[in-house]
């Protein structure tokens, strides 16, 4: 059976990864619809949402099961309610276009949530975190997280759909948007490229978990795979991380050896620290038989960054 499957937000660093892992994988059609107009209004907003839904569903009347994969967000530690609020109403406006126009409801399928470990646990006690701890978010952002994977979870009971909600580590990769206050690998990796100094704001011995984007990927593809398995309407929550904590310090280190010079970095305080986690260790208690995988070690994944960084200097796109 073909899996249509819409990746929203697939220009991103998630949505590439996870869009080339389902093109890889037999049995999925990608939907290539355009871009939805997150700067938009509302109405701009909803008819590009409701075109591709549409779309999404025509290819379910025509047999085909249906995937929306939620890679979306331009939102970080720091932003404001406003934006929060914005990308909630997003979120919200595409879930009714789906039960309106879509093919939720008519035929069961799945989705995927990208929310953040970090937002949902940076209050949370006693690590490694795990899918049975209580969240407890200490910004506005992991707040709005938790309202969002709601959101997620009434759309599934409602609809009969399937969801998944992914609560991610530190993701990174070559295509981290800089852009965004977000993203210590590749802000390091720049730094060291260019005068200007990254400013860490943390303690150096802060504890992360880091995954590329492509094993996020992958890891996620076959959550879904293992998610088709279970009843209409079932929610599952997932921690996706590479188990693999590693200090600030740590990091700091592999980067110089990597660089084969003395990190480019400042030290700082700003506000946003108060919202971050000393120890944010993660374990994954639920399938965790996905988790037993080779992951791209992290010494490579910065350097897969640094290359792609340089190469972009050299081209004038950084």
């Amino acid at each position: 059976m073909t899996v249509a499957v819409w990746v929203v937000g697939a220009r991103g660093q998630l949505g590439r990864a996870v869009s080339r892992a389902f093109a890889a994988s037999a049995g999925h059609d990608l939907l290539t619809a355009d871009p939805l107009p997150w700067a938009a209004e509302q109405e701009e907003f909803e008819a590009a949402a409701r075109r591709a839904a549409s779309a999404l569903r025509e290819r379910t009347d025509r047999g085909a099961e249906w995937l929306v994969a939620w890679c979306a967000g331009a939102a970080v530690t720091g932003s404001t309610e406003e934006q929060l609020e914005r990308e909630l109403g997003q979120l919200a406006t595409v879930l009714r276009v789906l039960r309106e126009h879509g093919p939720a409801g008519r035929a069961v399928g799945s989705i995927f949530y990208a929310s953040s470990a970090g937002g949902v646990y940076a209050g949370s006690a006693a690590p490694p975190f795990t899918e049975e701890t209580a969240p407890s978010p200490l910004a506005p952002y992991g707040h709005a997280k938790l309202r969002a994977e709601a959101l997620v979870t009434g759309f599934a009971e409602e609809t009969g759909a399937r969801a998944l909600i992914g609560r991610i580590a530190n993701i990174y990769g070559p295509a981290q948007s800089l852009q965004k206050a977000q993203g210590l690998i590749s802000h390091l990796a720049k730094a060291q490229l260019t005068p200007n100094p990254a400013s860490i704001y943390v303690p150096l011995e802060t504890v992360r978990d880091y995954i590329y984007a492509d094993d996020c990927a992958a890891l996620i593809a076959d959550a879904v795979q293992r998610l088709e398995h279970c009843a209409p309407g079932t929610t599952v929550v997932k921690i996706l991380a590479s188990h693999q904590p590693v200090t600030i310090a740590t990091l700091l280190g592999l980067l110089r050896a990597i660089a084969k010079a003395r990190p480019n970095v400042m030290l700082g305080s700003s506000p946003v620290a108060n919202y971050q986690a000393v120890d944010l260790r993660l374990r994954s208690v639920v399938w965790p038989d996905l988790d037993h995988r080779d992951l791209l070690p992290l010494p490579a994944g910065i350097n897969n960054v640094m290359t792609a960084l340089r190469t972009a200097m050299q081209e004038g796109a950084l």
